[in-house]
């Protein structure tokens, strides 16, 4: 699936920023001036998001994670429903300082959250005070809002999306630092030289944003159904080896005794003629 140039204009793509706020490194994706507006050139938007959901697709059919960052309002929901909906981590909240850069810290964060539940469970937690466990229960509560979306995250993403640049450059420069790869919509007063993929696009309209992560997150899908295809067969095949694989074992076994019983035969043959010498 890939956006059309009638798409991208009535989801509102090509709107960028008053003139005076413009970052000159924009100036290749930008189309025009109009009303002290610039407007941004939408075939450069059709053809840097098909270049980007290309990649994502791999990544994903490579069974590796993608995490999706967007704390801007405009822009939460959107990215919550859609990392969902691919089953890929998201960040929607307050970037948690070192989340990349001193990621076993989190990890160890996201296992609390883990031990707290499991108190739950095994009636550990009952057997607390009232003001132990309000504040277990809040502490938990606080770690779900921040956390809670990435539980699942176990190793550094292969890939960062982020919505707004300029909003996230904490979570972009760890992930430079870390040479993690950079997705980005990048509206016309962000900086695009830290970013691997940019999309030029607006980056404030939720239309414009859904519309881009909408196919995205389409493209990450069919990469993620070809990575299961692709287990499914390797396991077939990996049945299917099994019998042959016990078939020639068989088979040797089978050559080995064959050519053992001709040695004792010739060796017999051999022993009267020894005899009469």
């Amino acid at each position: 699936m890939s956006a059309t140039f009638e798409q991208l204009l009535e989801a509102g793509c090509h709107f960028g920023h008053l003139k005076r706020k413009w970052n000159p490194a924009m100036a290749p994706y930008i189309f025009m001036e109009r009303n002290g507006i610039h407007i941004i050139d939408l075939y450069k938007t059709a053809a840097k998001l098909d270049e980007a959901a290309a990649a994502l697709k791999s990544i994903a059919k490579g069974g590796k994670k993608i995490l999706f960052v967007a704390t801007k309002k405009q822009a939460k929901q959107v990215i919550a429903e859609k990392a969902q909906s691919v089953g890929m981590p998201y960040v929607i909240e307050r970037w948690p300082g070192g989340m990349l850069t001193n990621f076993p810290t989190i990890r160890k964060a996201v296992k609390k959250m883990a031990a707290i539940d499991k108190m739950s469970k095994d009636g550990t937690f009952d057997n607390l005070s009232k003001r132990e466990k309000l504040q277990i229960s809040r502490q938990r509560a606080k770690l779900e809002k921040t956390l809670g979306s990435i539980a699942d995250l176990n190793r550094l993403p292969s890939a960062l999306f982020v919505v707004d640049v300029m909003k996230e450059h904490i979570a972009v420069a760890e992930a430079v630092r870390l040479g993690i790869p950079v997705f980005a919509i990048v509206d016309t007063n962000s900086d695009p030289s830290d970013i691997d993929f940019v999309i030029p696009a607006n980056d404030d309209a939720s239309k414009s944003i859904d519309l881009i992560l909408t196919n995205v997150c389409a493209a990450i899908n069919e990469g993620l159904q070809e990575h299961k295809a692709e287990k499914a067969d390797n396991a077939a095949a990996e049945a299917e080896g099994a019998p042959k694989r016990e078939r020639r074992r068989v088979r040797k076994e089978e050559v080995a005794e064959a050519a053992e019983a001709t040695e004792a035969t010739e060796a017999a043959e051999e022993a009267p003629e020894a005899t009469e010498e």
